[in-house]
């Protein structure tokens, strides 16, 4: 009888272990061609809405990395998606939209209360990299901390100066970032935008330190 019963248990934890791995294997596929219909139904099945993938990439996550927009849409409205959930490299889905300067994706993350200031490195870092200025400004108005240091001390306008542009360096120098800081190397935005030749960067911020000291005098 206990051999019956244990036989009857087996069978059945395998074959629902089945249909997980089933599913888990239809999730992932649904990215490929963004078959958002096939995700809308796993979730309404139950499946885990914050599930990753073999490279630990939340499933919002990776919707912003494949580029997936309509699964990404269906994730975003499903309430139970953590829109702040991140993959092994500390990345949210707005920080990688930031970085692709997907605006229209900020926007609806931001509305769905995602974190425009997560500890270390954050959105604003990211689209200041990439020079996207409609992201960054959206950030901004969004309370974005404009001297957000990373790990290892560097700001946004570190990243605007050295990989971004001229117009992203300004931006946020005109919103009150502070040119002095230095990050753990002892490196300023000066620094970092010479060590990139991006001169008009570099004169941009020297304009805006000399206009610091005439007003500290």
């Amino acid at each position: 009888m206990k051999y019956i019963k244990y036989f009857i248990f087996s069978v059945v934890f395998i074959g629902f272990s089945v249909v997980k791995a089933g599913s888990y294997e239809d999730f992932l596929n649904a990215f490929v061609f963004d078959k958002a219909e096939v995700v809308q139904a796993l979730l309404e099945r139950g499946f885990e809405a914050n599930g990753v993938d073999e490279q630990g990439n939340p499933a919002l996550v990776k919707a912003v990395i494949t580029p997936a927009p309509r699964i990404f849409q269906v994730l975003l409205n499903w309430p139970k998606t953590d829109v702040n959930a991140v993959n092994p490299q500390g990345e949210s889905a707005l920080m990688l939209a930031a970085i692709q300067g997907r605006l229209d994706w900020v926007k609806a993350l931001i509305a769905r209360d995602a974190d425009v200031n997560m500890p270390g490195w954050t959105p604003l870092h990211y689209a200041a990299s990439k020079g996207h200025i409609e992201v960054m400004r959206e950030l901004i108005e969004n309370h974005a901390y404009i001297d957000a240091p990373s790990p290892n001390g560097t700001t946004p306008l570190m990243m605007a100066a050295h990989y971004g542009t001229p117009e992203a360096t300004k931006l946020l120098l005109e919103e009150g970032a502070d040119p002095t800081l230095q990050n753990e190397k002892e490196f300023t935005a000066r620094d970092f935008a010479y060590s990139a030749n991006k001169l008009l960067s570099a004169q941009y911020i020297e304009a805006f330190l000399v206009a610091w000291s005439a007003k500290s005098r």
